[in-house]
């Protein structure tokens, strides 16, 4: 397992989308959906491609975790994805700074339990991954995959 790291530093991206969204599932099925379109659009990968799907899964877990444990009434989830120099970075921003995620490594959900594995599939296709508290009011979960660009 990787070591969950506290940074948000990203170097300088090559390209950015940046969108608000709504804290519902349909928020969260809107983010998957644009996110992998992007994706495909800035590395010309094809929707099967192990790159696109790394990025669909991550960004499916972390906008479902915003919805369900990061949402507060009225209040929306931020998605930003980065195009960095071999990496595609997934920052998910919420409105509750005071859950954190674990300071250690996603423990293995029991085979039994019907949840808990979201954060243990996000470390396995990540290169880098992290949750900072960014002020009083949000904290963002980010997830670098690597890609051939």
């Amino acid at each position: 397992m990787k070591q969950q790291e506290d940074s948000l530093e990203a170097g300088t991206p090559l390209g950015t989308l940046r969108l608000q969204l709504s804290s519902t599932p349909r928020g969260a099925r809107l983010a998957r959906t644009l996110a992998v379109q992007q994706v495909m659009e800035w590395c010309g990968d094809p929707y099967d491609s192990d790159t696109v799907g790394a990025v669909a899964l991550v960004t499916a877990e972390l906008a479902s975790n915003a919805i369900t444990h990061g949402r507060l009434p009225g209040r929306d989830f931020r998605l930003t994805v980065l195009l960095l120099t071999g990496a595609i970075r997934i920052e998910v921003t919420d409105a509750r700074p005071e859950r954190l995620l674990s300071a250690t490594a996603p423990r293995p959900a029991d085979s039994e339990e019907t949840a808990g594995r979201g954060l243990a599939l996000v470390d396995a296709y990540a290169a880098r991954w992290g949750c900072v508290v960014c002020d009083a009011y949000t904290k963002c979960v980010w997830v670098e995959v690597s890609c051939g660009t």
